[in-house]
């Protein structure tokens, strides 16, 4: 197997483009490492420098101990399932996934029992002998899935596999993916824009933006202790609400303010805040976070108006208009609200997301992973 490592990787293409700056990263053997971010942030660059399919600019990257910046991608023992599958139209199933086997000439009953065990695994054993043209969506993805299981290789690559599925199939398929991990025990590393994809998936995240890496941690981390206002804001559906004050003191005591909203930090945030009175700071508050009527009013009483009632099946968002924001927050479907109602809410200040204006950073400190 394979632990994979980045040392002040760099990669730039000849028009100048700069698509990984100074890249650290350390992937662990049978990790499941999912790399999350925008479209161009570098995700997909880092794993075709894995793949070998693009050069190192500049540092090391390392399987083992050893450098394979100048390895050639047939001697890398990884392999790569698509976004767009790749099948061959021409050939069967079977064909298709016992290609990489028969290229590497390998014994005809080992493809045979490799590519039932696979097709086996996948639950498509019943459609060796079709086509590409006479399978779904899903069936397609679980064919190049078994291609690149029959590999058995040390590194397994995703990139955006689930993209062309429809959303239910994507549910059902992650599990299928989650499971194949187990059963491999072998380095996936998994590109992704979909943040239920990873945090579903992976045993780690790494959330990139502009080729840089903004955090790396636990599913658990990266969402309840995100490091900045943009990995804050890249998870979360719908997105974190964001409100924009300044500290005050008011009775020694630190406190938020954004025209009469009033919100307190914890305890602990408190005693590190103390003495900063004026500081320009971002809040954010995740829309599951608060409770309907469970404040009158004063500190962590969030007051508004209602603008809008969107249900969506097993409960309902609103969008509430507060100090000159629209703000939307996760309720029981069995609430009943109208336009232009006035409610009150009472935010979890313990979960409550605190960053500096000008760095963006959170100033409760970088996640652990």
């Amino acid at each position: 197997m394979a632990r994979i490592r980045f040392e002040k990787v760099g990669k730039q293409y000849a028009n100048g483009y700069v698509a990984l700056k100074s890249f650290d990263l350390d992937i662990a053997d049978k990790e499941f490492l999912v790399l999350l971010g925008p479209s161009g942030c570098g995700k997909s660059t880092t794993l075709n420098l894995i793949a070998g399919l693009e050069d190192v600019s500049e540092g090391n990257l390392f399987f083992d101990d050893r450098v394979v910046n100048t390895i050639p991608p047939h001697k890398r023992d990884v392999s790569m399932v698509f976004q767009s599958y790749a099948l061959y139209p021409n050939k069967s199933v079977y064909q298709n996934i016992a290609f990489g086997l028969r290229m590497r000439k390998y014994p005809r009953d080992e493809i045979d029992r490799r590519v039932r065990d696979a097709a086996r695994k996948l639950e498509i054993d019943a459609l060796l002998d079709r086509r590409p043209e006479q399978l779904s969506g899903g069936q397609r993805q679980r064919v190049a899935l078994g291609r690149a299981m029959v590999r058995q290789p040390q590194v397994f690559l995703m990139d955006e596999p689930l993209s062309n599925l429809d959303a239910a199939l994507r549910i059902s398929t992650r599990a299928e993916i989650k499971q194949l991990h187990q059963a491999m025990q072998t380095t996936f590393v998994y590109v992704t824009h979909d943040q239920a994809e990873a945090l579903t998936l992976a045993d780690r995240i790494v959330v990139m933006r502009e080729g840089v890496i903004q955090q790396i941690g636990s599913p658990d981390a990266i969402y309840e202790r995100p490091s900045n206002i943009f990995v804050a804001s890249f998870l979360g559906n719908p997105s974190i609400n964001l409100l924009e004050g300044n500290l005050i003191e008011d009775g020694g005591k630190i406190l938020f303010r954004r025209g009469a909203l009033e919100l307190s930090p914890p305890p602990a945030l408190a005693q590190r805040l103390a003495g900063q009175a004026g500081r320009a700071v971002v809040l954010g508050l995740r829309a599951e976070d608060v409770e309907i009527g469970a404040a009158t009013s004063g500190v962590d009483a969030l007051q508004g108006r209602v603008m809008s009632v969107l249900p969506v099946g097993s409960d309902q968002f609103l969008e509430v208009a507060i100090e000159g924001g629209k703000l939307f927050f996760r309720v029981d479907k069995g609430g009943r609200y109208q336009l232009g109602e006035h409610v009150t809410l009472r935010c979890n200040r313990e979960r409550l997301h605190w960053f500096d204006k000008k760095s963006t950073q959170s100033l409760a400190g970088q996640a652990q992973p």
